[in-house]
């Protein structure tokens, strides 16, 4: 049985695939605009985007109350990894995209389950970024690519253990890293102005023509800042990766998320017996 504090039901399901699309189109919608739409002027949108995501991130946490029940342990777990997650983020922060939160994310995912995972990858970034000062335009685009790299963790296969879950989640770390760079440089290439040609963005081109220039951009400005994330997060997966699962997992485990308290009440006894006692049980879902 995987003891996890949040689980993916059919609400949670529902209210992850609803903001996953809303963030989206909200990312990649000028690639399929005319030139003369309104929506390519994407510098405009971050505040609807983030007035959007902000109300769909609470749904996905009302959902899996709904769901499966979010006790005040869960939450008082969330807030735990979102803190020392934030208070990582500014130790790389400016050197060659060393950030080691990434593998906290990747870990934790893995540990306390996809549902989980993406609440706290939003999290973690908005608690971050309020941390640090980098709160700006593209900071919904953030959250949501880091709800989706600490989720994709947690919908790896479970029965891996041992060094090949570390491996597999090393690789995972690794490739994810350079996802969220390409999501993160879609917002950003629609809206900086003033590059060349070869690698800025075209309103209303074709679309491969715009993926061909979008290539070049990634190419040639963020390929070793996303190429440090990756390598750090694969570093820290292999060297402490395997004490720091067994931590969550004990913890989680010690937690008993997942556990159901009955109650059985007193009766009354036949004459000459005494009442039967009230006393608690705890089953496990």
């Amino acid at each position: 049985m995987r003891n996890r504090p949040v689980r993916l039901g059919p609400r949670s399901v529902a209210a992850l695939v609803l903001v996953s699309l809303v963030g989206l189109a909200g990312i990649g919608w000028p690639l399929f605009a005319d030139a003369g739409s309104a929506v390519t002027d994407h510098a405009a949108d971050a505040p609807w985007l983030f007035a959007l995501i902000l109300p769909l991130l609470i749904a996905v946490v009302v959902a899996t109350i709904a769901d499966c029940g979010l006790d005040a342990k869960a939450v008082a777990m969330l807030g735990v990894l979102a803190a020392v997650g934030a208070a990582l983020r500014p130790l790389g922060a400016g050197t060659a995209g060393l950030e080691p939160m990434f593998f906290l994310m990747v870990l934790s995912g893995r540990v306390l389950g996809p549902g989980f995972g993406f609440v706290l990858g939003a999290v973690t970034m908005f608690a971050s970024a309020l941390l640090t000062g980098g709160v700006g335009p593209w900071m919904p685009t953030q959250m949501l690519a880091m709800g989706w790299f600490s989720m994709g963790a947690g919908l790896l296969p479970a029965a891996v253990r041992g060094l090949p879950e570390r491996l597999m989640l090393a690789g995972y770390g690794f490739l994810a890293a350079f996802a969220y760079g390409t999501v993160t440089n879609l917002y950003g290439w629609v809206t900086v102005g003033g590059m060349a040609q070869a690698v800025s963005f075209a309103p209303g081109a074709p679309l491969g023509e715009n993926l061909v220039r979008f290539l070049a951009y990634v190419l040639a400005t963020s390929l070793g800042w996303d190429l440090g994330r990756a390598v750090l997060t694969v570093v820290l997966t292999l060297t402490v990766g395997g004490p720091l699962l067994r931590a969550l997992r004990r913890a989680t485990r010690r937690a008993n998320f997942e556990a159901q308290v009955t109650f059985e009440g007193s009766e009354k006894g036949s004459a000459g017996e005494a009442p039967h006692r009230t006393h608690v049980t705890y089953e496990a879902k």
